[in-house]
């Protein structure tokens, strides 16, 4: 029976499980991960080594504000689809881009964004080696971003265990901050508004935490951190207790919010754009993790039956909900 249900009422998440389902990756024994498990397929190439593969799509009304240079969409292109390759721990080898454009696009702007490509995939080690062109209503890019890594060192979101250390690299909530102060015509420093328009894949600080041996699961936080933590809570049927006075906020982001009523502890949970990696690590090996990389503990995994709660400056446990990408509703 057909299903006449709009994609708008089942969300991103469940519509990628629901086609991953039609989807048989498991007809070539050289795919280790297929589509909809994790944020990378990963390809079996060598006696030794993976390769991971990524694709992401953006499109100017909903990804790029107006506020945005054309060598910032282009950065920013490259960066999401780095990001994903580096919650894998591996070391990216190459981007490739479709990029749709009206007819009556400057050939500057398109270059620009070609630049901010190409910087970005240079920062991350590798570079733009194809794609493709087309004309089309509203400026779209898909990028695709490949990746290698040792077989011994690869990172999943399957691995985390009761008792594991939960980790972050950077700050949480500084991409939100910035575009709840774009969207109200507010003042905030340049270097706020770079988290949002020039995110830094955490290329470097994946491929240390893979080496070293002590992370258990990873993934990144580009829908924001509260829905990272269902997400591995759901895959690898744990639970988190996570601690409000634990969450790393750049200094910049809690001086604007002191003079706004936006909740601080709601835009490190519920704002994505951060581009940050979330994991596990076993307590053992948690200063091994620290000597690779700037890292928070910002909690512990839990029995299931726990939940993923915060626990808050005020004493309470409370829940938090599975709630992604700009959406800052209450946890309760």
């Amino acid at each position: 029976m057909k299903d006449s249900t709009p994609v708008s009422d089942i969300g991103e998440r469940l519509l990628i499980k629901r086609l991953s389902g039609l989807l048989n990756s498991g007809c070539n024994p050289d795919i280790r991960i297929g589509s909809g498990t994790d944020d990378c397929a990963v390809i079996n190439v060598s006696e030794d080594e993976y390769m991971v593969v990524t694709t992401d799509m953006l499109h100017r009304k909903t990804d790029f504000p107006i506020q945005m240079t054309p060598w910032q969409i282009g950065w920013m292109s490259a960066a999401v689809n780095f990001s994903d390759v580096a919650s894998m721990g591996a070391r990216p080898v190459g981007f490739l881009s479709a990029m749709g454009f009206s007819r009556d696009t400057p050939i500057d702007f398109v270059e620009d964004i070609s630049r901010g490509m190409d910087d970005c995939a240079r920062f991350c080690g590798t570079s733009v080696i194809g794609g493709d062109i087309d004309t089309h209503d509203e400026l779209t890019i898909t990028g695709t971003a490949l990746g290698k890594v040792r077989k011994s060192e690869l990172l999943t979101r399957n691995g985390a265990n009761i008792g594991d250390r939960v980790c972050v690299t950077g700050f949480a909530g500084s991409a939100g901050a910035a575009l709840h102060a774009i969207e109200n015509d507010m003042d905030i420093p340049e270097n706020l508004l770079d988290k949002l328009f020039t995110p830094i894949p955490r290329v470097n600080e994946a491929m240390g935490l893979a080496r070293c041996g002590a992370v258990t699961c990873m993934m990144d936080t580009s829908d924001g951190l509260a829905l990272s933590l269902h997400d591995l809570a759901d895959l690898n049927s744990v639970g988190f207790r996570i601690d409000e006075q634990a969450l790393p906020i750049q200094p910049e982001v809690s001086q604007f919010v002191t003079s706004d009523s936006v909740d601080l502890t709601k835009l490190a949970l519920y704002t994505g754009g951060d581009f940050e990696l979330l994991f596990t690590v076993s307590p053992d090996k948690l200063k091994n993790a620290q000597s690779v990389c700037y890292l928070s503990v910002i909690g512990d995994v839990v029995e299931r039956e726990a939940g993923t709660v915060i626990s808050c400056r005020s004493g309470e446990n409370l829940t938090i909900n599975r709630k992604g990408y700009l959406q800052l509703g209450d946890y309760d």
